[in-house]
């Protein structure tokens, strides 16, 4: 199963009922040049909905695992552009980093923004 896939049907348990989710990807808590200092501070996962943006607690060895949420925003809350290799993406109320396989699902879920 795609990672995109893996992510949005662990995400099932935190939507509303009839929440269509519209992109979501994975970020970490601490910049990836720290190395292995990563999976000391852990994982989010970024589920963008028709009706809000849910920033939820993930694991420290995976960013797949979504455990709770820990932050929501409005969905009229624009996270990119992103750029670089490593997004350092700090209005999700943290600071956080992600990676390049995600800036679409960045861009898509901006696009969407109405």
């Amino acid at each position: 199963m795609a990672i995109r896939d893996t992510l949005r049907v662990n995400a099932a348990h935190v939507l509303q009922p009839g929440e269509v989710i519209q992109a979501v990807f994975s970020a970490m808590m601490m910049s990836p040049w720290f190395g292995l200092l990563v999976w000391i501070k852990g994982f989010r996962v970024v589920v963008v909905t028709d009706r809000r943006i849910l920033v939820c607690r993930s694991g420290k060895t995976s960013g797949e695992l979504i455990t709770e949420v820990i932050r929501e925003l409005p969905r009229n809350t624009r996270i990119g552009p992103a750029k670089g290799v490593w997004f350092r993406c700090e209005v999700l109320g943290e600071r956080l980093y992600i990676g390049n396989l995600f800036h679409k699902d960045i861009a898509k879920a901006d696009a969407l923004i109405s």
